[in-house]
């Protein structure tokens, strides 16, 4: 048997990966199946107001956006990246975009983060699992941001080796051909970002994350409702 197999960049890249998304998909559904009264975001809105509409818009706007960026950047074929644009455009235009988006997120996730654990009604109030996925995705966003520095200088000298071999990486664990040989030359910092980001679909299930299925989609499109009020009147005796 081969020990390569076995090696920490195989192990961490090309089996990690498949438990992530088993334990992401299996576990929602049974999330959803046994446990339908905890499928709540758990809002804590109630208990303090202050800036936590304007700081909970930025988090999401540049988490929701950071993700989509993700999965056409790294999803979409090199074939069609290039009728589009080279490969040293697709990394600046990553980088743009990852540090605007990245940065509103970690504004909006620092405040939220610091109000979590400073202000004691939301603090006590708080799931221990709540302080921990939320202090878990700011990690992932300090390392994707960390990343850019690194980028720039790739990019600087007309090197887009890093965001092609990411892009054939994820490829080729979504397509079932898991080739984790192609992060074997990639910078610490990527392969730690990628590892923090796969743990977030691990962890996903058991928190209050899984809110995300029940996004009110439907919201968008659906018609005005309108609504009467209703005078009662009473009459004397």
């Amino acid at each position: 048997m081969n020990e390569d197999i076995f090696s920490w960049n195989n192990l961490l890249f090309g089996i990690y990966p498949y438990v992530c998304l088993s334990v992401f998909v299996i576990g929602s559904w049974v999330r959803f199946d046994r446990e339908q009264y905890g499928w709540t975001s758990a809002s804590s809105q109630m208990l303090s107001t202050a800036g936590v509409r304007w700081a909970s818009n930025l988090f999401h706007i540049g988490v929701i956006a950071i993700f989509f960026g993700h999965m056409v950047g790294l999803l979409t074929p090199h074939k069609v990246f290039l009728m589009i644009m080279p490969d040293i455009a697709h990394q600046y235009l990553a980088i743009s975009l990852g540090a605007v988006f990245g940065a509103l997120a970690l504004i909006g996730g620092g405040i939220l983060w610091v109000r979590r654990y400073t202000n004691r009604r939301i603090s006590v109030t708080s799931r221990g699992s709540d302080k921990f996925i939320l202090s878990w995705i700011m990690a992932t966003l300090i390392l994707g941001l960390t990343t850019i520095p690194v980028s720039i200088g790739h990019a600087g000298h007309g090197d887009p080796r890093v965001v092609t071999a990411m892009a054939e990486w994820i490829q080729s664990i979504m397509y079932l051909y898991p080739n984790p040989a192609y992060l074997e030359g990639v910078d610490t910092i990527f392969k730690l970002h990628v590892f923090f980001g796969m743990t977030v679909f691990l962890l996903f299930p058991f928190t209050r994350l899984v809110h995300i299925w029940s996004a009110p989609i439907g919201y968008l499109t659906r018609s005005y409702q309108i609504v009467r009020s209703k005078k009662v009147k009473y009459q004397s005796r």
